[in-house]
Formats: structure tokens, C-alpha cells, sequence
């Protein structure tokens, strides 16, 4: 659980980033993502989901 709870807080240090640095290109992303397709999008979630799975595995290996 604590594990959990420590990626959850990155994710937000990290999401909460790039609002913070970058909020114009953060719109531009927002924009693009609502005119990409649903499968466009899928893919894109089905890549990170794997890279991220990769990530931890080898992280915790």
C-alpha cells in the first residue's frame, strides 16, 4: 500500500509539473487528445500502460 501511495504522489508531482511549467502546451495536448480518435487514444493508454508495467518490472527486478 505504502508503494501504492508513493507512485500516486509522483504521478501528481510530475502531472502537477507540467501544469505549473508549461500550461500553454499542456491546452495544446488537450486539444489534440479531444480531436484524436478513440482508437488513437486507446493505443496511445495501451503503450504507456505496457511501458509502464516494463518500468516497474525491470525497477523491481
Amino acid at each position: 500500500m505504502t508503494d501504492f501511495v508513493t507512485a500516486l504522489g509522483l504521478v501528481l508531482v510530475i502531472d502537477g509539473g507540467v501544469y505549473a511549467v508549461a500550461p500553454s502546451f499542456t491546452k495544446l495536448l488537450m486539444r489534440q487528445g479531444i480531436a484524436a480518435s478513440d482508437n488513437g487514444l486507446r493505443g496511445c493508454g495501451l503503450v504507456a500502460l505496457a511501458l509502464g508495467v516494463a518500468v516497474v518490472w525491470l525497477v523491481r527486478a
